[in-house]
């Protein structure tokens, strides 16, 4: 099918009806989720077609692939990464042999899930990486015969337009929807809002958008309100959760909304502007069902419109940021400066740490940095030793800060945290992994890394925003190092990463001890040959 018999089909009277959840229908027929359901398609592909013939059955128009996440990031890990085309185009054959069997007209959708990761800087995923890992899936979807690719449950506009990118260059004829998916406060994860959405796609090469997952139908109408005052010009998809899934007191988890209710909220769906609906997790046959009936016997809305005012967002009004540091001003200054690093207590006792400090500081250095879990040992927490420190002497304390470890929220409460117990110079690293310390088995997660993490403190919170772009009352006035080898096995390598620290927003660089100063010698020079100039370095 090519676009232009796709918008023509979309001018008729009645909408198209989707499926509903492939995960929910696969658990429920006894499947386990430790591993990937796309790899049903190889070693069951009964299962999967049978969830397809359930959802033309109960009366869908279209039905998507079950290759959500059958990317090559997500199947690397589960040592799948390879078979990523096999899937794929096994997923389209299953698939296509159920719709014919039908002897219907029936719209064959590839589903294209997120990556599975943060885009750099705020994670690993290079921009060239998600073109690659989305044009591979979309290239074998494609080849295989879908009718169009549906990008769906993504957060960040970033990978929505390198997939868009993959697409039109893979599959320039094929139709394309972008689906987004939503939290309870109707931003995306990244913070997103309905509007920032529907102004980017319009301005992209898609032939529809829409709103997929999220929690609810309710939900789903007020957010297709808001795009389609933006951008009426593009179709609309709703494909909504069966509501936010709740727990029973024995533990099991189960999603509220009902067929009946997903069926009342059909007109509100087209009345938005919807001109495809169908359902997300939690939903089953049953729920398509029940909207089919709907869309063949029409009634009007159920609830009202939401009547959507889009306003010009104001600036906040924010407190003056506190002065630079004395830290900064010294590097700023070309001031030499002197620290020294220290490692909190084991315990609760801080006798020792502070008669340190009151000895250093007697020795005049300019300031102590506090590790953070150095090599993975059981400690104090680093900003509560920096506080104390800082109370017990007049040196500032350059704060360790390492990602590992931590979520995004995690991250933000503990730099506010930090913030307001007066500690304002951070050194933003990775962090030892657990496997070397006291606790080999904890888990290692984390939700950005160094170069995400330093863009995010000197462009969001020391601008008085937090990373969804909610107000934090007023900024925070952190100066930021990050950590440089000055001796490494790769040089080039390093200088790019510098390069990149720098763009993101260091202040300064910390190396790890030197012995070989003729070397580091060379590294600055060919530095400042190939980039410019440096940020001020910290030797260890």
């Amino acid at each position: 099918m090519n676009r232009e018999m796709w918008r023509h089909r979309l001018q008729q009277d009645k909408p198209l009806l989707l499926d509903g959840a492939m995960g929910t229908m696969l658990y429920g027929l006894g499947v386990q989720s430790d591993q990937p359901f796309d790899a049903l398609n190889l070693h069951q592909p009964r299962l999967v077609a049978d969830v397809h013939r359930a959802y033309l059955e109960a009366g869908a128009d279209m039905i998507e692939t079950n290759s959500f996440g059958a990317n090559r990031l997500k199947l690397d890990e589960y040592g799948l990464g390879e078979q990523v085309r096999a899937i794929n185009e096994t997923a389209v054959s299953i698939a296509r042999r159920v719709i014919d069997s039908t002897f219907r007209p029936v719209w064959l959708a590839g589903s294209v899930g997120p990556l599975g990761g943060t885009l750099a800087p705020l994670g690993r995923i290079s921009l060239a990486q998600a073109e690659a890992a989305f044009a591979e899936q979309m290239e074998a979807l494609a080849g295989a015969g879908v009718d169009l690719l549906i990008v769906e449950t993504v957060s960040d506009l970033r990978e929505v337009e390198t997939a868009v990118s993959a697409a039109r260059t893979v599959a320039p004829d094929l139709p394309l929807i972008v689906q987004m998916t939503f939290t309870r406060d109707d931003r995306t994860l990244l913070g997103h809002t309905a509007a920032d959405v529907a102004n980017r796609l319009a301005a992209l090469d898609v032939d529809g958008m829409g709103v997929n997952c999220s929690s609810g139908p309710a939900q789903i109408v007020r957010l297709l309100a808001t795009m389609h005052q933006i951008a009426p010009q593009l179709p609309l998809v709703a494909m909504p959760n069966a509501g936010w899934p709740e727990q029973t007191p024995g533990g099991r988890m189960f999603y509220p909304a009902t067929p009946g209710y997903f069926a009342d909220y059909v007109a509100d769906f087209v009345a938005a502007g919807a001109r495809l609906v169908g359902g997300c997790c939690g939903t089953t046959e049953k729920h398509i069902a029940a909207m089919r009936v709907a869309i063949d016997a029409p009634k009007p809305p159920s609830h009202p419109l939401p009547r959507v005012a889009l306003v010009q967002r104001e600036a906040q009004l924010t407190a003056v940021a506190d002065q630079p540091t004395q830290l900064a001003q010294d590097l700023q200054n070309g001031r030499f400066v002197t620290t020294v690093e220290m490692t909190p207590p084991r315990g609760i006792a801080t006798q020792k740490l502070l008669a340190s400090v009151q000895m250093l500081q007697q020795t005049g250095v300019t300031c102590l940095n506090i590790a953070d879990i150095p090599l993975a040992r059981m400690r104090m927490s680093a900003w509560a030793a920096a506080h104390l420190v800082q109370q017990a002497s007049s040196l500032e304390t350059i704060l360790h800060f390492p990602t590992r470890g931590r979520n995004l929220l995690r991250i933000q409460g503990d730099l506010l945290a930090a913030h307001a117990l007066g500690i304002r110079n951070l050194f933003v690293t990775m962090g030892d992994p657990s496997k070397i310390g006291d606790y080999p088995d904890a888990a290692d997660n984390y939700d950005i890394v160094p170069t995400g993490l330093i863009e995010l403190i000197k462009t969001q919170l020391n601008a008085g925003v937090d990373k969804r772009g909610n107000a934090i009352d007023q900024p925070t006035n952190f100066t930021v190092g990050c950590a440089l080898s000055l001796t490494p096995k790769e040089p080039e390598r390093e200088m790019k990463l510098l390069l990149k620290k720098m763009a993101c927003g260091a202040d300064f660089a910390i190396t790890q001890p030197l012995f070989d100063v003729a070397q580091a010698r060379q590294f600055i020079t060919d530095y400042r040959a190939q980039y410019g100039a440096m940020i001020p370095i910290v030797l260890g």
